[in-house]
């Protein structure tokens, strides 16, 4: 997200980065993490157990939220183009903030158990109330955590026009898509978490893979749309966000085969296939439009 900020407020950024690379994240991490992770721990463990409540709140969020980004504006009248009027912009900011907030309080808060790797030793569970959970000991304080933050953050937006440039260079000399873009930089994104899902899947731990994986691809809508579309409204800059039509079908599909995949308490190699299968057609339409 502060990668794409930053590139739209300094030079003339390409109108449609923001939606390629939401693409792209969503492509990867539903289709290509996902898929793979199914598969090495479907053939490693043959079947997985996850948390099925953890599942569905991820994906009862990341389906609307996607298709406010990246469907509706190319569906709607009140512009010529696959943008958002103003109004349009400033609602779908705010919602998208508000969802998000209030899933993070449902994940942080009141359902942490959702989120958490299920028991499978056949014992009965114990109903209580959750406690407040204790601080462990040598627990850095939040005055440390957001230092850290900024000092992440800050080589990024200090190299994001360089990255583009960068990148703009190699897709014009080679002769690659736009779209190509987009997926180098969701690629330098998640490289942390897909190397950490797939590690957990192999491990036998699918919970942590849902958690990383689908936790990016929410964390990427929830917190790039707002700020590409307050960015845009306020520097007067066109933003593309709808899909073309072969895209748009593709990312539908994806938001189908989504529940099913984790519409059961367990998965195995054959629903992994099917979402590695998704992610080649997505790549095979960046090249083959």
């Amino acid at each position: 997200m502060s990668l794409i900020a930053s590139v739209m407020l300094s030079g003339e950024a390409a109108p449609t980065l923001a939606r390629d690379t939401m693409m792209a994240v969503l492509m990867i991490v539903l289709n290509g993490l996902v898929g793979t992770a199914l598969l090495i721990g479907g053939w490693r463990h043959r079947e997985q157990d996850y948390n099925l409540q953890g599942a569905r709140a991820f994906l009862s969020v990341l389906m609307p939220l996607a298709v406010f980004a990246l469907m509706l504006p190319a569906l709607t009248e009140s512009t010529s183009s696959p943008t958002y009027a103003p109004p349009q912009a400033s609602f779908v900011a705010v919602t998208t903030v508000m969802l998000y907030g209030v899933f993070l309080g449902i994940q942080t808060v009141r359902h942490q158990a959702f989120f958490q790797q299920p028991e499978t030793d056949g014992q009965p569970k114990r109903r209580f109330l959750p406690r407040r959970p204790r601080a462990p000991a040598g627990l850095r304080p939040l005055p440390y955590h957001a230092v850290m933050l900024i000092a992440t953050l800050l080589p990024i937006v200090l190299m994001s026009q360089r990255i583009a440039l960068l990148v703009d260079f190699g897709i014009v000399s080679l002769g690659a898509p736009v779209a190509l873009g987009g997926v180098l930089i969701a690629l330098l994104v998640l490289t942390p978490e897909s190397m950490a899902a797939i590690r957990a899947a192999q491990a036998n731990q699918l919970q942590r893979s849902v958690n990383l994986l689908l936790g990016s691809a929410l964390a990427t809508i929830g917190l790039t749309v707002p700020a590409v579309l307050i960015i845009s409204l306020v520097i007067e800059r066109p933003l593309t966000l709808g899909l073309d039509p072969a895209p748009m079908a593709l990312l539908a599909l994806t938001l189908v085969i989504g529940p099913m995949t984790f519409g059961g308490p367990r998965t195995n190699i054959l629903q992994g296939a099917v979402h590695v299968v998704l992610f080649l057609a997505y790549l095979m339409l960046i090249f083959s439009p």
